[in-house]
């Protein structure tokens, strides 16, 4: 296992069962949507790298988890989607027992690989 990958298991294993649960499999599904990223941690958290940026990213809190799609401008442009989400600029916080949906996870990764795209 990649020293990443390695990290991204140690910081599950640290994380309550049902948090742990969750966020498997989130990590789960990003995986099966972009095979290549590479695991990593960014900002002391599980994050996903795909040619070189990092486009996908999961933490567990207290009384939430949250999704970083790392970038300020993913979020507002599937507002239509995330209705029913607390979310901030760069933060999709959601229950502790509710993966996210594979359909959710899929745009959110698009939008930030379009976006980072149009800025290349």
């Amino acid at each position: 296992m990649p020293v990443s990958s390695a990290a991204v298991t140690a910081y599950l294993k640290a994380l309550d069962p049902v948090k742990r649960s969750t966020l498997e499999v989130l990590r789960a599904t990003i995986t099966s949507i972009i095979p290549d990223a590479e695991e990593c941690i960014s900002y002391q958290l599980p994050a996903f790298r795909s040619q070189g940026l990092v486009v996908a990213g999961f933490g567990a809190f207290k009384n939430h988890l949250s999704y970083f799609p790392h970038s300020g401008s993913v979020l507002p442009a599937l507002e239509d989607d995330l209705a029913g989400y607390v979310t901030s600029r760069g933060t999709l916080r959601f229950a502790i027992d509710e993966p996210l949906g594979r359909d959710l996870v899929e745009k959110l990764i698009a939008v930030r690989i379009a976006q980072a795209a149009e800025k290349s």
